[in-house]
């Protein structure tokens, strides 16, 4: 952060909901000087754990390692040749993702987690005083 961000007082990070997300591993992995800084740097927002945009960038990036990938290229440009080739079918093919988990799915699984996080976001708030 010093190095990309020195003059931000405050990160905000989108991320999966992958439940080593959490500002606990900060202290389980890094000296606690260090965990305390980036608890209180970085402000965790986690995307929905269905049909988040994170799911549609891992579903492009399977399909482009089942049919790009999966052979050998042997050279980088050879790669990048092959790649750019597979992008521009998908592309040209408008690919489109149908998602089996509608909003109103969504806001009926999720509205007990509202309360939940407003209150986390409120002890974290609390804790910083």
């Amino acid at each position: 952060m010093q190095t990309h961000y020195p003059e931000a007082t405050k990160i905000q990070l989108v991320q999966d909901n992958y439940c080593t997300h959490t500002y606990g591993a900060f202290y389980e992995h890094l000296p606690v000087e260090t965990a305390r800084q980036l608890r209180h740097t970085l402000e965790f927002h986690y995307t929905p754990k269905h049909g988040s945009w994170l799911n549609m960038a891992a579903i492009e990036f399977a399909a482009l390692s089942r049919q790009c990938l999966d052979q050998r290229s042997g050279t980088q440009q050879r790669l990048e040749h092959e790649a750019l080739a597979w992008q521009a079918k998908r592309n040209a093919a408008a690919t489109k993702l149908s998602w089996s988990f509608p909003t109103e799915k969504a806001r009926d699984k999720l509205k007990n987690r509202y309360a939940e996080l407003t209150k986390v976001t409120d002890e974290i708030k609390l804790s910083d005083h």
